[in-house]
């Protein structure tokens, strides 16, 4: 039996993007009902930091196999800010890690889904914000202890926040 090539790519690709709107959902899902257990004196940023917590501590844990020191500090780096954007990338947004000044990378987002999971869920923008810069901190915990360097990120611009870019920079700490 012949397969339509351009019919099961079209599937594929929807089913993708399910799966994808399924990450964000779920999330702001879990949110909702932590809220709703924790009771009326829950503050919600608390609740999507703490989850943006252990997102990133599972998220490290997979990302150390994939890193190695064997071609220097920079490359390292620069893998490192590319498995970064790569969730995104996962999640349906588009990011891409570049080159900084002085051994940093910047890593830039320029369509990041996490804004509208959080207004159909009514979560505000600052959070979202800063749910993804806990998130990327907590993954580097692991990864700085493994390589016992420090390592850092700070977000520098985020769509949510209406800049247009998600930018972060992630750096070694002297």
């Amino acid at each position: 039996m012949p397969i339509d090539a351009e019919k099961e790519i079209t599937r594929l690709w929807r089913a993708l993007h399910g799966a994808q709107d399924e990450i964000g959902k779920t999330f702001y899902r879990w949110r909702q009902v932590a809220l709703e257990f924790a009771g009326p004196g829950a503050k919600p940023l608390d609740v999507g930091l703490r989850a943006a917590e252990i997102f990133g501590k599972e998220i490290g844990k997979s990302l150390l196999p994939r890193q190695n020191w064997l071609k220097g500090e920079e490359a390292f780096l620069m893998n490192l800010g590319r498995c970064l954007a790569d969730i995104w990338g996962v999640e349906g947004g588009i990011a891409a890690a570049e080159k900084g000044m002085a051994g940093e990378v910047l890593i830039r987002c320029t369509r990041d889904p996490w804004p509208s999971w959080a207004k159909e869920y009514g979560a505000p923008m600052e959070e979202v914000a800063l749910c993804r810069e806990r998130m990327f901190q907590t993954i580097l915990e692991d990864v700085s202890a493994f390589f016992n360097i420090r390592l850092r990120i700070e977000l520098q611009k985020a769509i949510a926040r209406g800049q247009g870019e998600t930018v972060m920079r992630l750096y070694k700490v002297a």
